[in-house]
C-alpha cells in the first residue's frame, strides 16, 4: 500500500469511530465508488444453506434498515420493514414437499420484495407512485406520489410493502442524510438499492451478510454469479403459481 492510500484508510477509519455503525457503513462505501453498475434484469440469488450458519444473524437486515432510515417500530401491525425473516412454511406455503431437511423446514428464512416481471403493485397504482424500471426490472416507489391509497399493500402477494401509520422520523435514533426519510400516510419497500447502484455499490444486504449468503447481479447475463448459481443449484421462489415471475432465488 503506498502513502497515499494509507492515509486515505486511516481517514476513513477514524469517520467510521467517531460517527458509529452508519457512519462505518458509508465509510466503507466511499472505497468502494465507481461507476454505476447496469444490468439488463437485476436478480437476487439467497443461499438458505448458508444463512443457517448464522442463527439469529441480522446484519443483512441491520444494513439495510440502517441505510435506509427505516423506523424500528415496536407496535403490532404498525411495523415497518425493507427485509425480513419469515418461518420457511409461511414464506413457501405452496412447498409441499415432506421431506426436506428439519434444519430447513424450522428456521426463518429471509423475504423482501420480489421485484417481479408481473408486478401486480405496479398494476393497481392509481398515481403510478410504483412502477417497473424498464432499463433493469426494479420494481420502484416514488414517494412524493404515494397517496397511501394501500392499493399496491392489497395487490402485493407477499407482504413486501410497509404503510407509515406514524411519521417514521419519531421513531430513528439517527438519520442517515444520504437518503430520504419517508412521511407519514405513504408506503415504503425494498427498491433494491437502486440509488447505490447508481453510485457503483451493491446492495447494502449483499455487502454485509457475513456467511455472503446473498448474491445479485444480472439474470440475462449467461456468464454473470447468479446464473451461474441458478445453473448449479436446485432453487425455489415464492408463490411461482400466481405468475408474477419474482426475481428472488432461494437455494435449498
Amino acid at each position: 500500500m503506498d502513502r497515499r492510500d494509507f492515509i486515505k484508510y486511516c481517514g476513513i477509519a477514524t469517520v467510521g469511530l467517531a460517527v458509529g455503525k452508519a457512519g462505518r457503513i458509508l465509510a466503507a462505501d466511499k472505497l468502494l465508488e465507481e461507476s454505476p453498475l447496469t444490468a439488463s434484469r437485476w436478480a437476487m440469488v439467497f443461499d438458505l444453506r448458508k444463512c443457517l450458519h448464522k442463527d439469529g444473524c441480522t446484519k443483512c437486515i441491520d444494513a439495510c434498515h440502517t441505510v435506509h432510515n427505516v423506523p424500528k417500530i415496536d407496535i403490532p401491525g404498525d411495523e415497518v420493514k425493507w427485509i425480513w425473516k419469515e418461518p420457511f412454511d409461511h414464506a413457501f406455503e405452496e412447498q409441499q414437499n415432506e421431506h426436506l431437511p428439519e434444519e430447513l423446514l424450522h428456521a426463518p428464512s429471509l423475504v423482501l420484495c420480489n421485484h417481479c416481471d408481473n408486478p401486480p403493485c405496479v398494476r393497481v397504482c392509481p398515481t403510478q407512485a410504483t412502477w417497473k424500471r424498464a432499463s433493469d426490472g426494479i420494481v420502484m416507489m416514488d414517494w412524493h406520489r404515494c397517496i397511501g391509497c394501500r392499493y399496491c399493500i392489497v395487490g402485493c402477494p407477499y407482504g413486501s410493502r410497509s404503510f407509515n401509520w406514524h411519521d417514521p422520523r419519531k421513531y430513528l435514533t439517527t438519520i442517515q442524510p444520504d437518503f430520504p426519510t419517508r412521511t407519514k400516510g405513504v408506503v415504503e419497500k425494498c427498491t433494491f438499492c437502486s440509488e447505490r447502484l447508481d453510485r457503483g455499490l451493491l446492495p447494502a444486504c449483499v455487502v454485509d451478510c457475513p456467511e455472503k449468503a446473498l448474491t445479485f447481479g444480472d439474470l440475462q447475463d449467461v456468464h454473470s454469479e447468479v446464473r451461474e448459481l441458478l445453473a448449479s443449484n436446485f432453487t425455489i421462489r415464492r408463490k411461482p403459481s400466481l405468475g408474477t415471475q419474482p426475481q428472488v432465488y432461494y437455494i435449498v
